[in-house]
Formats: C-alpha cells, sequence, structure tokens
C-alpha cells in the first residue's frame, strides 16, 4: 500500500523557518511528479509549489522567494524561509503520474508571535 508521509511541521514565529519532508511509503512504480498544497483557515486548499520529474519547479506568487521545494527521487522536501501569519496552514503533499494521484494526511504550520 503507497502512502505520503509528512513531517516537519510545527510552529514558528514570523520571519521563521521550518523545512517540510514528504516521503512515500510503499512500492510504487515509476517517478511521480510532486507537489506541496495548503489549506488555510477558512480557505480552500491552494498550489504552494510543484517539481515535475523532469521539469522545472513551479511557484505560487505568495511563496516565491521564500519558500524552495527540492526532491531526491521520490522523497520530497519544502523549504520555508521568512514565515508569515498568512503561511498559517496545513500543507498536503501530492503525487501523481497518469490517473494516479496520492495524497498525505497533511502536517500543520503555524506562524504566530
Amino acid at each position: 500500500q503507497v502512502q505520503l508521509v509528512e513531517s516537519g511541521g510545527g510552529s514558528a514565529q514570523p520571519g521563521g523557518s521550518l523545512r517540510l519532508s514528504c516521503e512515500i511509503s510503499g512500492t510504487i512504480g515509476g517517478i511521480y511528479d510532486m507537489g506541496w498544497y495548503r489549506q488555510r483557515p477558512g480557505k480552500q486548499r491552494e498550489l504552494v509549489a510543484t517539481i515535475p520529474s523532469p521539469g522545472n519547479s513551479a511557484y505560487a506568487d505568495s511563496v516565491k522567494g521564500r519558500f524552495t521545494i527540492s526532491r531526491i527521487i521520490n522523497t520530497m522536501y519544502l523549504q520555508m524561509n521568512s514565515l508569515k501569519p498568512d503561511d498559517t496552514a496545513v500543507y498536503y503533499c501530492k503525487a501523481w503520474r497518469g490517473t494516479t494521484t496520492y495524497w498525505g494526511q497533511g502536517t500543520r504550520v503555524t506562524v504566530s508571535s
């Protein structure tokens, strides 16, 4: 059974940093496109960043210059710097290939002073 396991969420002060990780566990065939999404309180889930394989990374305008997405094969990371209170959300990782899509369970990030 394939699972996406996220880690690294928690609390940070404005201006601080956190690093999220997403690991695909189980047997998965091939290399998947991967990305991070988030759901802020009272809002719909939104794209944060994607890192296809192969391909170039892409970011939401709201996180450009502050967040960096990276991966090693099917393990993905999100380095979040210069955090703002508006980054408070549950962050989800997603992996997809063709018609197959997997979601992680989400990891909460809270940014407050």
